[in-house]
């Protein structure tokens, strides 16, 4: 009997773990190794995140806390702003490791939302807000940049 218990109770370890979670209860705390592979935006970054050994998950990560000015925006000081903070991402993380926190599914979905730092430890998005690049964000309704 010692043998067949022992089944049962794998069996019903492994089922447990096979039921996926809802997005909403969803989130890792990290860290996260990743390696930035594109720069989206001023917010958005394309990563090769290692998930376990040997093996990568290619995701995109909204930077948390922040919202930039839209690469696509009604103004022309808009889309200047976008390009200025896609810039200087760019030039801080592009083909750079980086590390993921507090990652958490997006409200608009195919993405994540995390807390990203750079290989020196900085947070990306105190950065960022540190040149006036991007604003506070909270998840609610968006100021216009315009």
């Amino acid at each position: 009997m010692g043998p067949k218990v022992r089944f049962v109770a794998a069996t019903v370890g492994v089922a447990l773990l096979a039921v996926p979670a809802t997005p909403a209860d969803d989130s890792l705390a990290g860290p996260v190794a990743a390696m930035v592979v594109a720069v989206i935006d001023g917010d958005t970054l394309a990563v090769r995140a290692r998930i376990w050994l040997g093996q990568d998950i290619a995701v995109h990560v909204r930077l948390d806390g922040i919202d930039a000015p839209e690469l696509r925006g009604r103004c022309a000081t808009e889309r200047l702003a976008a390009q200025a903070a896609r810039d200087v991402l760019s030039r801080r993380t592009l083909g750079q490791p980086v590390q993921l926190y507090a990652i958490r599914w997006d409200k608009y979905g195919g993405r994540v939302v995390a807390r990203v730092t750079d290989a020196a430890g900085e947070d990306l998005a105190a950065h960022l807000q540190s040149l006036d690049l991007v604003r506070a964000y909270d998840g609610g309704a968006r100021a216009p940049w315009c």
